[in-house]
């Protein structure tokens, strides 16, 4: 009894007889002898991975048709390798692991890698590597990317071990025989705004205050060891330190010398943070925020002060005046001529404010008693 078989041009077929293979079918129609029917055929995509139990099989029983048809991919401890197929990197893989490729269609070339003696791929390798990654389909990807930004500092850990520090760019690791994590520091003044807390005055007088300040990461390496949270540490110290010097103040003196207790607070926190690898650009008092019955109080105070200090003024002002009148009137007593002056002075405003003034001189009188009548300084001559 005669079978056949038609393979596509892209399979191959899997003769097998009684559980045993026999042979791999090339394309095309293919005819076989099986009188008792014991024959079968397995058609496989012959591209990529061979997933099937028998790649195995025909690697280990049938050497010679694994050699024409599959790429054996075995990798050792400490090892990766990365399998191109037409040129492009496809799939990585990873220590312990065995993979079977077919070949017959396309070209395939493996790229062993120590990944312990040289755990850094350089940027052609990342780029190149980087879509077999998603090939691997593995939870923990194979490579572990860090990209940092401008302005940015970024440090490799090795299972916890601090190992380099990266300026901006991208970078790829190798995460066979280890974990790769990563942490970025931004070098920039940032803001580290302290929120309202209450506290007590000397003279017991409660208070809200609000701190505002610029910190700068200097040493990456010191930042990332020495404290857990850089920001946190500074947050906490700060608090403690504008405590301190509210505390051993009265309000007045707080309200009156903010330079005095900003510059206590600066040299607090700079001497209790020590060497972490932070500065301080600036700190202060932003908002000093008193209780409603405090702030109207103070009101009243600053309003009582402001008007004492009007009528001291407006005081000063009248004593001035009155003395400039007394000398005038010493001059003008002295000086007959510019007691004239000053009369016909008086008599020029009154003009501006009358329309008409009529002086009769069959009276006797005339424009000289007109005068006399507006100012009388002191008795003619």
């Amino acid at each position: 009894m005669l079978k056949t078989f038609v393979i596509a041009e892209n399979r191959r077929g899997l003769l097998i007889r009684d559980g045993r293979l026999i042979e791999v079918l090339e394309p095309g129609r293919r005819v076989r002898w099986d009188a008792l029917g014991r024959t079968t055929c397995e058609i496989h995509e012959a591209r990529g991975v061979f997933t099937s139990p028998w790649a195995e099989i025909m690697a280990k029983r049938h050497p010679e048709l694994a050699a024409r048809n599959l790429e054996t991919v075995r990798v050792g401890e400490g090892e990766v390798a990365v399998v191109s197929l037409d040129g492009r990197a496809e799939l990585i893989v990873r220590p312990g692991q065995t993979m079977y490729v077919w070949k017959v269609l396309q070209d395939v070339a493996v790229t062993r890698i120590n990944a312990l003696e040289a755990p850094r791929l350089s940027k052609a390798e990342l780029v190149a590597y980087e879509k077999a990654v998603s090939a691997a389909q593995r939870t923990t990807p194979p490579i572990g990317v860090v990209s940092v930004g401008q302005s940015e500092a970024g440090l490799v850990f090795f299972d916890g071990e601090l190992v380099e520090t990266l300026t901006p760019g991208r970078y790829g690791y190798w995460q066979i025989g280890r974990t790769v994590t990563s942490k970025t520091f931004d070098l920039r003044p940032l803001p580290l705004e302290v929120t309202a807390q209450e506290i007590l005055t000397k003279d017991k007088v409660s208070l809200r205050v609000t701190l505002t300040s610029f910190v700068k990461v200097a040493d990456v390496r010191k930042a990332a060891l020495s404290t857990p949270d850089y920001m946190l540490h500074l947050y906490k110290l700060v608090q403690f330190a504008v405590r301190e010097a509210i505390g051993g103040r009265t309000l007045d003196d707080v309200l009156s010398d903010r330079v005095s207790v900003d510059k206590q607070i600066v040299d607090h926190v700079r001497r209790e943070m020590g060497d972490i690898g932070v500065e301080i650009a600036e700190l202060g008092v932003k908002d000093v925020i008193l209780p409603g019955d405090m702030r109207a109080l103070l009101n009243r105070v600053v309003d009582a002060e402001k008007t004492a200090q009007a009528n001291l003024i407006r005081r000063r002002e009248e004593t001035a005046a009155t003395r400039s009148l007394l000398n005038t009137a010493r001059l003008m007593e002295d000086n007959p001529t510019l007691l004239r002056l000053k009369e016909l002075e008086a008599l020029e405003r009154v003009t501006d404010r009358i329309g008409r003034i009529d002086v009769h001189a069959s009276s006797g009188e005339g424009l000289n008693a007109v005068l006399d009548r507006l100012v009388s300084l002191k008795a003619r001559d």
